[in-house]
């Protein structure tokens, strides 16, 4: 029996530690709050904000037009319609699951369980009810909200709440969320999160090799299973088996049979090649992929497209200067569509796809040949292809592509692959090729954006991903070009400030023939990371930043929840926490690495050194089990667990257990908290009698 309690224990143990929760400041339009430079006028929100002065008046025209007569009640409703200016207004409004006009308001239950600072003694929306229950709001947006719920309003036509509603407790289930949901809420005052405690970091990274291919990127099979795509910049993609953790074994992938072949068609050089990869999240079933690559016009046929120079963008292509002593626009960035039906349930050895497009999605003719981005991935909550591109300049971006809106060089794209235009509407929506523009991106609310742009200001993201707990957390790291090299959490219509500006300084070019944006005239949203190239190898300095992923396997509990990237040049390695947790501020840790003794390769070590050699770091992967791989010119590594490298971790000696997941993705919820913890002193107090 103690044993029993013991695992179940441990079970409890890994659940509260995997538990997720999306909250980051955010608004409900997606966008990065603003700095405030003066308090607000109605609502009493000052600093980072989601309202603008125009919202405010808005707000406040909205409160008198419900002439509420009671002055606490007023007070309360006034408190609840300001919450849309809070930095957390997208998870109080719970924009993931679509729009509400009131938050969710904080119950007895939710504050338990919440990550933010527990200021109310009582349940807040107890308090709404108990001063608003028989006063009359015109237009209430709580009316709005119970028709649409599976409430059934006693008086639907009412402007009362005890009209609407029979009771408290009614009430509350509807406005106050569940109390199985692990989000913050609204206590009638600004969200402010707990300080949470201090990540503990490992003595360091230990890393395993179990390959020695070099490769560029890798992609989790969308089955969920243990095998994964590889691609290398040449243009092939593998399809291997990941061994378990502790096994002994190597990726199980032969060189000789890649799954796709497209090296004929891919234009391979030191800054060229097939960039990226990405499978859609209906691949089992579709069988539907995409690759990123860069094709030569000269070379290649059907390498043809629009230049992204061009009088829309304000830009002349004969006045370019060649550069790499080709013309402008010889080079082209495209993304064709692949298909591999017919082979899935075959065994990944055998299993391939045909080199011949289905569609070419996308292609952009390179004004200049250099920075140009090139990874893909669909965004986990929307389903949407996701584009990153670079400036396409080797120095000082000097036409200002990355802050002109008409240009899609120096942004991030998102871009619709379900829904296919016509011939005839990509011609009259002049669009880049085959692909639809999502409603919602953010040339809606500005007009002078081109509509693929999600966000701008970018020199050459390398690298973004999206957190596997919190789908809204979309981070990307982005290269300086001598200063600073950078890591953004992406936002819609984010403006990452180059080349205004290189990661939080003002950037001063020494050409730019395009002119220069003035530094008054955008609102940069500055990185969350970083590092100046001086602080890396002083003999050999920094080559580029190399952006990574939030750990999120129980492999290294220490590790667990830390953001990790790494330098080019293979010697600087960090891993980041986030405190307070959610909040968007980060601190960093340069962490030592070195390779387990017994590595199923063995590790080339730097001589005089334990420090493996492990060359260019490429890249980052993550597979279905959320372990973490580094991808480098010397082989493929993964994290393991600390002790095999002789590093201690407090959590290690916690046997990780695997558990369950929703179709939806997330961990248990709080409702097994509740029942584990029941268990657990159910079974305590068994052994006590």
């Amino acid at each position: 029996m103690k044993a029993f309690v013991t695992i179940l224990f441990l079970l409890c143990h890994f659940l509260l530690l995997l538990q997720p929760s999306s909250s980051l400041p955010l608004c409900t339009d997606l966008r990065a709050p603003l700095i405030s430079k003066a308090p607000l006028v109605f609502c009493p929100y000052n600093g980072s904000v989601c309202c603008d002065s125009a919202k405010d008046l808005q707000l406040q025209k909205q409160l008198h037009a419900m002439n509420i007569s009671d002055s606490g009640c007023a007070a309360l409703v006034k408190s609840i319609l300001c919450a849309m200016c809070d930095q957390f207004s997208a998870q109080l409004f719970k924009v993931e699951s679509g729009p509400r006009e009131v938050p969710v308001l904080c119950s007895s239950t939710l504050l338990v369980n919440s990550s933010q600072s527990n200021r109310a003694a009582s349940s807040f929306c107890s308090t709404v009810w108990d001063a608003c229950q028989n006063v009359s709001i015109l237009s209430s947006p709580f009316a709005s909200l119970l028709q649409g719920s599976n409430v059934v309003p006693a008086d639907s036509g009412s402007s009362k709440l005890n009209q609407l509603v029979q009771s408290k407790s009614v009430f509350c289930d509807a406005f106050g969320g569940s109390s199985y949901d692990d989000s913050i809420c609204f206590d009638g005052e600004q969200v402010s999160l707990e300080k949470s405690e201090t990540l503990v970091l490992p003595k360091g990274l230990c890393l395993e090799k179990i390959g020695n291919g070099s490769y560029l990127n890798m992609v989790a099979h969308p089955d969920g299973s243990n095998r994964a795509f590889f691609s290398n910049q040449a243009g092939k993609i593998w399809l291997a088996t990941v061994p378990e953790q502790s096994s002994g074994g190597t990726l199980g992938l032969d060189v000789s049979r890649p799954f796709i072949d497209l090296t004929d068609r891919v234009f391979f050089d030191s800054s060229f090649g097939m960039m990226g990869m990405a499978f859609h999240p209906n691949f089992a079933h579709n069988g539907r992929f995409f690759a990123s690559f860069n094709c030569d016009k000269i070379r290649t046929p059907g390498c043809s497209g629009r230049c992204a120079c061009n009088t829309d963008a304000n830009c002349d292509p004969s006045k370019l200067s060649s550069s790499n002593a080709a013309p402008p626009c010889r080079y082209h960035k495209v993304i064709a569509e692949f298909t591999a039906n017919g082979t899935i349930s075959k065994p990944s050895s055998e299993q391939s796809a045909s080199p011949s497009e289905v569609r070419r999605i996308f292609t952009l003719g390179l004004p200049m040949a250099f920075n140009h981005g090139g990874q893909i991935l669909f965004g986990p909550a929307d389903g949407y292809l996701y584009v990153m591109v670079g400036d396409g300049a080797i120095r000082d971006d000097p036409y200002d592509f990355s802050q002109n809106k008409k240009s899609l060089l120096g942004k991030i794209l998102r871009l619709d692959i379900d829904n296919l235009p016509s011939a005839n509407e990509i011609g009259d929506l002049n669009l880049w090729g085959n692909y639809s523009v999502p409603q919602d991106n953010p040339f809606s609310e500005d007009k002078d954006l081109q509509p693929e742009i999600w966000a701008l200001g970018l020199r050459n993201p390398w690298r973004c991903s999206f957190d596997s707990q919190r789908p809204l957390y979309f981070i990307c790291a982005d290269t300086g070009q001598d200063h600073y090299e950078e890591v953004d959490i992406i936002t819609k219509g984010g403006n990452y400030g180059w080349h205004v500006y290189e990661g939080p300084f003002l950037f001063n070019p020494q050409q730019s023939p395009g002119g220069i944006t003035p530094a008054n005239s955008i609102h940069p949203i500055f990185p969350v990371l970083g590092y100046n190239h001086s602080n890396i190898n002083k003999k050999e300095g920094s080559a580029a930043i190399s952006g990574g992923y939030f750990y999120r396997s129980s492999t290294d509990p220490c590790m667990f929840g830390s953001y990790l990237y790494a330098d080019l040049y293979g010697s600087g390695i960090w891993a980041a926490a986030e405190s307070p947790e959610n909040s968007g501020n980060f601190t960093t840790t340069r962490i030592p690495f070195s390779c387990a003794h017994d590595s199923p390769n063995n590790c080339s070590t730097i001589p005089g050194s334990s420090l493996p050699t492990l060359g260019y770091i490429y890249s980052f992967g993550e597979d279905n089990r959320k372990d973490i791989f580094i991808l480098a010119s010397s082989g493929v590594y993964r994290v393991v667990r600390p002790s095999r490298c002789n590093y201690s971790c407090s959590k290690e000696n916690v046997t990780a257990i695997s558990l369950p997941t929703h179709s939806s993705g997330k961990k248990l919820t709080n409702l097994h908290r509740v029942l584990c913890l029941s268990f657990f002193l159910s079974s305590m107090l068994y052994i006590v009698i």
